[in-house]
């Protein structure tokens, strides 16, 4: 995928977070941009979502984790309650930590050390071609959808020619 393409998905993504994130503004819930977010041992956390950024967990989360091209880091006896979620980056996961939802990744690798636990599903795409093809499916689809707009516009232009009468 080229630079300019990643770029233009990447800032999409982030307009769209931008604003699903002014709506919950009074959620406890932690979205960040570019700043990575660190739960310290005995800290908590509600959801976590982070944009072009990590997450560190070595307390506790009530919620779920989720970045986009960042990393996913449970360290010491960090846990999760919910789902761990990450696209175009990794999860590493220490001896003493626990998920206690799914864990799923999409371009991207997990590194599981023996002794760290999760309950529910784990989904590894790995490589950058899942994240390609998420991406690029439905912008292909709209591709096509303007394709056939400029072609209707295009054809009744074209101004037509009537045989004449003898």
């Amino acid at each position: 995928m080229s630079s300019p393409y990643r770029h233009l998905c990447l800032a999409s993504i982030c307009a769209l977070l931008l604003v699903a994130s002014a709506f919950a503004a009074g959620d406890p819930d932690r979205t960040q941009f570019g700043h990575d977010i660190r739960i310290g041992a005995g800290e908590q956390g509600a959801d976590l979502t982070c944009v072009n950024c990590s997450v560190y967990v070595a307390g506790q989360v009530s919620g779920d984790v989720t970045t986009l091209h960042g990393r996913v880091v449970l360290e010491g006896s960090g846990q999760v309650a919910g789902d761990v979620t990450t696209v175009m980056g990794d999860v590493r996961m220490d001896p003493a930590t626990q998920i206690a939802g799914d864990l799923t990744v999409v371009g991207g690798r997990i590194r599981r050390e023996q002794g760290s636990q999760v309950a529910g599903e784990i989904t590894d795409m790995e490589g950058t071609g899942w994240a390609a093809l998420i991406l690029a499916v439905p912008l292909f689809f709209l591709g096509a959808v303007i394709a056939l707009l400029v072609w209707l516009v295009q054809r009744n232009r074209r101004p037509t020619t009537v045989p004449a009468r003898a």
